[in-house]
C-alpha cells in the first residue's frame, strides 16, 4: 500500500502543477459551474459531445492540489468515452474514494484514476476528489445551476 501511497502523492503534485485540459475547449457546447464552499474550490468543466460521445473537455478554476488534480486526470479519463460510459466510470471512482480505508480499494477498471484511493483515509478530501466529476455530470445533463459538494 505505500507504492500507491507515494504514487499518489506524485501524480497529484504532477497533475497539480500542471493540469491537462485546462481551459475551455474550441468547440465546447456543454459546461456547469461547481464549488467547494468547505475547500474553497471552485471549477467550471466544458465539454464538447457529439453522437453521444465526450470528444473535448476542459476545465477552468481553482482549487487544492487535490480537486485541480482530480479535475485533470478525469479530463483525460473520459475524453472518448460514450456519456453513458462516463456515469459508469463516476460510479466506479465515487465507490473508490468513498469506500473504507479499512478494505481493499477496488480498482479495476479505473486507470490512472486509482491513485484517489489514498483520498479514503481523509473523508473531508472526497468532496475536493469529486467535485470535478458532479460538475461534468451536470454539464452533460445540461443542469443550470452551480453544483456544490454542501
Amino acid at each position: 500500500m505505500s507504492e500507491l501511497r507515494e504514487l499518489y502523492q506524485s501524480v497529484i503534485l504532477d497533475h497539480n502543477k500542471r493540469p491537462r485540459n485546462f481551459g475551455e475547449p474550441p468547440n465546447a457546447d456543454h459546461s456547469a459551474d461547481g464549488d467547494n464552499p468547505l475547500c474553497g474550490d471552485k471549477i467550471t468543466v466544458h465539454v464538447a459531445v457529439k453522437d453521444d460521445v465526450v470528444t473535448e473537455v476542459g476545465f477552468v478554476g481553482e482549487g487544492c492540489a487535490i480537486s485541480t488534480a482530480s479535475a485533470s486526470l478525469m479530463t483525460e479519463a473520459v475524453k472518448g468515452l460514450g456519456v453513458d460510459e462516463v456515469e459508469r466510470l463516476f460510479g466506479k471512482f465515487h465507490a473508490l474514494v468513498t469506500s473504507s480505508p479499512q478494505s481493499e480499494p477496488a480498482i479495476g477498471g479505473l486507470g490512472k484514476l486509482q491513485v484517489f484511493a489514498g483520498v479514503r483515509e481523509f473523508p473531508m478530501r472526497v468532496k475536493c476528489a469529486t467535485l470535478g466529476w458532479h460538475t461534468l455530470r451536470a454539464a452533460l445533463e445540461g443542469t443550470d445551476r452551480t453544483v456544490s459538494t454542501e
